[in-house]
């Protein structure tokens, strides 16, 4: 062959290698999966959200309602339920609970006695002012139509419910009796005095509490999510701020009644698992080694056969995207949650679907639907998505259900 065939067919070669690209890119994009978004209701005021999905469809949540005070909510075959309170002002389901045998968890304000520590508690951050702080907050049960409260450990008085099976099992933390020193900020008010550890309870009656082993030499954690194995994730450290931070050094799965360290992206600090598959896989955040006080913060996924991977944050944005948090994961190994710039002002929900990089959740909306998606907090088999939405003309914060559409 001669030197100018040699060279007419190695273009040949490429111009072919370059369609076959091209076309394998288009059919890649083709059959992106796009999402019919609908807003959910509202119990009257200007801000919700769905954190938890199961596989049933039913979504639950917050709602806030006219006086500002928000309600853990359910959103189920195409109607609101109010999950009421343990008798304080607020309410909230804040983690994903997962199961299907039709029972929530979450955590509530009671209206017994103040809080007699003058603790913010960990639960604070999940409701509106100016009734967020100021009472007794414990974990709550929900079936058949009633609230109760979960117990905590001896000398306690707050806990907090994140997650339940399909075993009668539900995780969370609870305080016990001891005055921990490690607690931060001993000036400021509101800040935590008692030691908290991780929890998990079987229901009743009588509803039993029991403590999780931390990892040796840490005083405080929390569990946040558990499978249908048992299989228990969450955060052991000192009680610090008592909302991440040190109290997440490390980041950890128990099984069998043993606790493992599954390891971090570089810092010892805000290391927090917030969902588990039935297959073992986790997902969460961990703190970035130049940043002790927070953001950024970096996604993970975890695999027993691969570790701890990072999960990376929206490429191309300006400003520019450096903050991802993973919150959900389903069977088929999808992943949703945020990406963030550094200020946090410009946020987007977003999948991960089988790689590192994530894909805004705002381009595949169906037409129609105008409101940001700001967050994508769990995930469903059925790969339906519930989170929360911004009105890009009101600032009205609404829960959310994405369903998948080919």
């Amino acid at each position: 062959m001669t030197t100018r065939k040699q060279i007419s067919y190695m273009l040949l070669t490429l111009l072919i290698a370059a369609c076959c690209c091209g076309a394998t890119l288009a059919l890649a994009q083709a059959k992106k999966t796009q999402y019919n978004v609908s807003n959910l209701a509202s119990l009257g005021g200007t801000s919700s959200g769905g954190n938890s999905i199961n596989d049933q469809s039913w979504v639950a949540g917050y709602s806030r309602m006219a006086d500002r005070n928000r309600h853990a909510t359910l959103w189920r075959n195409s109607s609101l339920t109010n999950l009421g309170t343990l008798g304080g002002p607020n309410s909230s389901v804040t983690w994903n609970v997962k199961n299907t045998a039709g029972i929530i968890v979450g955590i509530s304000q009671t209206a017994t006695t103040p809080e007699p520590n003058g603790e913010n508690w960990s639960s604070a951050a999940f409701y509106s002012t100016p009734n967020n702080v100021g009472y007794i907050n414990l974990g709550f049960v929900w079936e058949q139509d009633q609230m109760r409260g979960l117990p905590t450990f001896p000398g306690g008085n707050n806990g907090f419910a994140t997650g339940a099976n399909n075993l009668g099992q539900v995780v969370g933390w609870a305080e016990n009796g001891v005055h921990d020193p490690t607690c931060c900020c001993q000036s400021d008010p509101g800040h935590q005095v008692l030691q908290f550890r991780p929890a998990m309870w079987t229901l009743g009656p009588p509803d039993q509490i029991h403590d999780l082993p931390l990892i040796p030499g840490d005083t405080s954690g929390a569990a946040t999510a558990i499978n249908d194995n048992g299989q228990i994730v969450g955060i052991s450290g000192i009680c610090d701020q008592a909302v991440g931070r040190h109290t997440a050094k490390h980041a950890v799965l128990w099984e069998n009644g043993g606790v493992t360290n599954i390891g971090n992206l570089g810092a010892e600090w805000w290391n927090t698992p917030t969902a588990i598959n039935q297959h073992g896989d986790v997902v969460g955040f961990a703190g970035d080694p130049a940043f002790v006080e927070g953001n950024p913060l970096h996604a993970f996924i975890w695999t027993k056969d691969n570790g701890i991977k990072a999960l990376k944050p929206l490429r191309g944005r300006v400003p520019q995207h450096v903050d991802s948090e993973a919150y959900g994961i389903n069977e088929a190994g999808q992943v949703v949650g945020v990406s963030c710039d550094a200020d946090q002002i410009d946020c987007r929900a977003v999948i991960w679907d089988h790689g590192v990089y994530p894909t805004d959740l705002n381009d595949l909306k169906a037409p129609g639907y105008s409101a940001q998606l700001a967050s994508a907090k769990d995930i469903n088999n059925k790969g339906e998505i519930t989170g929360r939405a911004v009105d890009p003309n009101t600032g009205v914060l609404t829960a959310y259900l994405a369903v998948p559409v080919q």
